[in-house]
């Protein structure tokens, strides 16, 4: 789902503040900016963020994106569900390539969305797979399961069970409504979660998510 929010003043508004905030070396900074360019490109022949949230780049959604990394250290799998744009997932693939072993699959149902992400993973050689399809058919294995602006908490869930019951654990970005989503939630399923500020933006949470596995409640 595209971002259309426009943004508010953010931490990290230019490459040079976004380095300092999270140690990305210059090999980083140059992909990222490569991939801010290509999706300035694709976004005026279809939607993939809201324009009014480009400018703002490095804080809306490199930095946005880029926070997640400190909370799974040690995470080398990890699945972007409903990615669209590729945020989180981008960012975290061009970050996380000095890691032997790191891997993002970025997972999105629209071919039009996928064809922009092989474009990107092939031009920057990402370490990165596409895969188009629903989240809930693939047979993903991963360490993190992780989205952002894709669905409300409630059909998040169901798209991220099956990487639950793998062994996942997940990191999923929101806004500033995540109470009620979360109190929406706990009428269907059973799951642990624990809710975490936002660097990129103070209306914003992370929520790190273990799930009972129990399922659904009827």
């Amino acid at each position: 789902m595209p971002d259309a929010t426009p943004p508010e003043a953010g931490p990290a508004p230019t490459a040079k503040a976004f380095a300092a905030l999270t140690g990305a070396d210059a090999r980083a900074l140059e992909d990222l900016e490569a991939y801010r360019i290509l999706l300035g490109d694709w976004n005026q022949k279809m939607n993939l963020v809201g324009p009014a949230t480009l400018p703002a780049f490095w804080s809306r959604h490199a930095l946005d994106s880029a926070q997640l990394l400190p909370l799974a250290p040690d995470a080398l799998t990890w699945a972007d569900l409903g990615t669209g744009a590729g945020l989180p997932g981008v960012v975290l693939a061009i970050l996380g390539r000095n890691r032997p072993g790191f891997h993002v699959h970025l997972v999105e149902s629209m071919a039009k969305r996928c064809r922009f992400l092989e474009t990107v993973v092939t031009q920057l050689g990402l370490p990165a797979s596409v895969h188009n399809g629903r989240a809930e058919d693939l047979d993903l294995t991963v360490d993190i399961v992780t989205s952002r602006a894709c669905a409300p908490l409630v059909r998040l869930l169901g798209y991220a069970r099956p990487y639950f019951r793998r062994g996942a654990t997940g990191l999923f970005l929101k806004g500033q409504d995540v109470v009620a989503e979360i109190e929406e939630a706990t009428r269907s399923w059973d799951f642990e979660v624990e809710i975490l500020p936002s660097l990129s933006d103070d209306r914003g949470r992370i929520l790190r998510i273990r799930s009972s596995g129990r399922g659904p409640r009827r």
